[in-house]
């Protein structure tokens, strides 16, 4: 009897057992192990920025940027002021010079442009430095002229004379003469002054004694 009672106690255990079991039959688990909740997780690989808003307050509008006006830059690069210059004007005068011997004074005909009575008697006297006859000899081709200016009837000039254009008492009367001759036959020239490196001299190459000023009388 007692040990039937213990069979029944063995297979009720049993059955509980099983029916235990059963009821705890575990669930599969991931393939990695580990349990993940999708629910919270955002993917961002799909999602675009989503379009700037056509709201006022969202517009970007760009400034337009002023333009150059080139167009008064345009007229003062092509406008050039006019030049008020005199008209020359031509004239035909007598230079002298003297021969291959210097011996005698010799007039020569030359043309001048001048376009004032300054310009007129500098372009006199630059006659007297070269001539177109080569048959003639220019007394004055060594001597600078510094400055000249014509004021009241009377021709100012200052001159330079390097050792080169020194010439003897002949040669030196003669220049002088050469000068005289050619200026005085303007009709408004009345006196020559001529100064050396801006001062008077007794003479101008030490032969012949020079008139400060020159004029028509002593010449």
């Amino acid at each position: 009897m007692m040990k039937q009672k213990w069979s029944t106690i063995g297979i009720a255990t049993l059955l509980l057992l099983v029916i235990a079991g059963c009821g705890d039959k575990p669930t599969a688990a991931p393939a990695n192990g580990v349990e993940q909740d999708t629910s919270n997780v955002v993917s961002g690989a799909g999602e675009s920025t989503p379009a700037p808003s056509d709201e006022p307050g969202n517009e970007v509008t760009s400034t337009p940027q002023p333009t150059a006006d080139n167009s008064n830059t345009e007229t003062q690069a092509t406008a050039k002021p006019v030049a008020d210059e005199k008209q020359k004007q031509s004239q035909s005068i007598d230079a002298y010079y003297t021969d291959s011997q210097v011996m005698d004074l010799i007039p020569a005909k030359t043309s001048i442009s001048f376009s004032d009575d300054a310009q007129k008697y500098t372009e006199t006297f630059k006659a007297l430095q070269s001539n177109e006859n080569t048959d003639l000899v220019s007394l004055w081709g060594k001597i600078e002229l510094k400055s000249l200016k014509f004021v009241d009837g009377q021709i100012v000039m200052d001159l330079h004379k390097p050792e080169e254009a020194q010439l003897g008492a002949g040669g030196e009367s003669l220049a002088i003469s050469s000068l005289a001759k050619t200026y005085f036959q303007f009709e408004e020239v009345k006196s020559i002054e001529v100064l050396v490196d801006g001062e008077k001299v007794e003479s101008l190459m030490g032969h012949v004694d020079l008139m400060h000023p020159m004029t028509r009388d002593n010449s």
